[in-house]
Parts: structure tokens; sequence; C-alpha cells
């Protein structure tokens, strides 16, 4: 078995170079339509994504297993499973409007060692490897110093789910008046890896599937952040983490 280091090497080489031509297919005409609802839309984008991963992966380890968000899904033989979303975030590289990505995280016997996040629009790479912290373009990043939920800038989504939805804006009534101010920017792996550097003191989400969070949630763990990936997904800087941890569970009662 390879170390997590190197299941990050590989994951960020894979992430950067698909985002990089994904960001390129974007500026041309291409293909899109709905899966769960009118508004979970899958483009041809996604579907060459996935299926660019998959193969690259398979030419370095090629006993490994898969789960895509598109529907890859082999077990293979060695424990190592690679958690894919070719592209998080997909209504905003429909309407193009930052805020997409594509996130990879590699599971070992169930557990995330190594992760990558990439955003074409910005040109980041952001990854991690379990006990190796984690960084965006190769520097080291951290979650912020906030210690004061209520001057805390906190990042949501929201379900393709219309009653999901209903729940959703119900949980944000009691969260928007209990912080400095809420923003949507469109993907749960970017949203986590905002707070892996600072750029969201918090963030939460309910009912992500495992590619839309195994990276993110890796890179900010590795960056000082507090998170919780179960139902409700959270994520914050430590020094609010039990103030968010509390507003989080009256909101849901």
């Amino acid at each position: 078995m390879i170390s997590n280091e190197e299941f990050r090497t590989i994951a960020q080489a894979i992430a950067e170079a698909v985002g990089v031509e994904a960001g390129e297919r974007r500026q041309a005409d291409f293909s899109w339509s709905t899966k769960s609802s009118t508004s979970d839309v899958v483009t041809e984008i996604d579907m060459w994504a996935e299926d660019e991963i998959v193969q690259r992966v398979l030419k370095l380890r090629p006993d490994d297993g898969f789960l895509g968000e598109e529907g890859t899904s082999t077990p293979g033989t060695t424990g190592v499973l690679w958690v894919i979303d070719p592209i998080d975030g997909t209504t905003n590289l429909l309407y193009d409007i930052p805020g997409y990505s594509v996130s990879i995280g590699v599971q070992v016997e169930g557990t995330t060692v190594a992760g990558a996040v990439f955003d074409p629009v910005r040109r980041e790479l952001f990854s991690a490897a379990a006990g190796g912290g984690a960084t965006r373009n190769g520097d080291q990043i951290k979650a912020s110093s906030a210690s004061d939920l209520s001057v805390s800038l906190i990042g949501t989504g929201f379900s393709y789910r219309a009653e999901q939805r209903r729940d959703q804006a119900e949980i944000l009534k009691t969260v928007l008046p209990a912080v400095r101010d809420i923003r949507r920017m469109g993907g749960a792996a970017l949203d986590l890896c905002a707070v892996a550097c600072g750029r969201l003191d918090g963030s939460y989400e309910r009912g992500l599937s495992p590619w839309d969070s195994a990276a993110g949630a890796l890179i900010a763990v590795e960056a000082g952040a507090i998170v919780d990936d179960r139902d409700l997904t959270w994520a914050s800087a430590p020094g609010i983490a039990d103030a968010f941890r509390a507003l989080l569970v009256t909101a849901r009662a």
C-alpha cells in the first residue's frame, strides 16, 4: 500500500488536470439534462470528467474501487476507494458562475486518507493527506481564529428536493440571526475548503452524499477545523465549534 502523501499526489494531479479541461469545456457548447428533480442538473462535462478521472486512476491503480456521483460504482480488490464528484456545483457551471470544482477523495478501508479539490475558475488546488496537513496551491492553510459565533461568516447549501429545501429554510431562520451573515456559494466541497483556509468561519449542509464531502471534510480537518460529517455535515473554526454545534441542534429541534 502506498502512503497517504502518495495518494494525495495522485489526487492532486488528476483533479487539477481534469479541472483545467473542464473549465475550458465550459466555454464551448455542451449539453445538459436533469436527474432527481428539475433543479438537479447533469452536463456532458460532468459525465466526461467522471470517466476521465476513473481512466486516469486505473492507469496507475487498476485494482482500486470507485464511487462517483454520475454512476460509477466498482468495489475493487485493494480496499482503496476513490470517491469522485466530477463537478461539484454543477448548477454554477451551467450558469457560468464561480463556485464549482472537481473533488477527489481517497478512502482506505472506509477511512479518508487523502483528498484534492480543484477550482477551475480561481485555479486553486486544495489538498490534504491524513496526518500531513492541508494546502492551497502548495501553501499550508488553517481554519480561522474566530471565537465569537455572532460575528462569524457561515456558508450553507440547499437540496435539490423541494421538501428538504423547506426544512433547510426553517433551519436558516434560526441560524441567520445568530451569525454575522450567510453565504450560499454553490458547492459543498469548496465550502469546506473555504472553512479550511479561513474564508468562512463555518459551514453546514444537510443530506450531502459521500462524494460531496469526502475530500473537503479531510481538508478542513487537516487545516484544524472541527468537522462532523454525518446527516448534517458541518465544519467550523475550533473557537466557535461548541457554540455552532449547539446552534445547529437548536435549529433542528
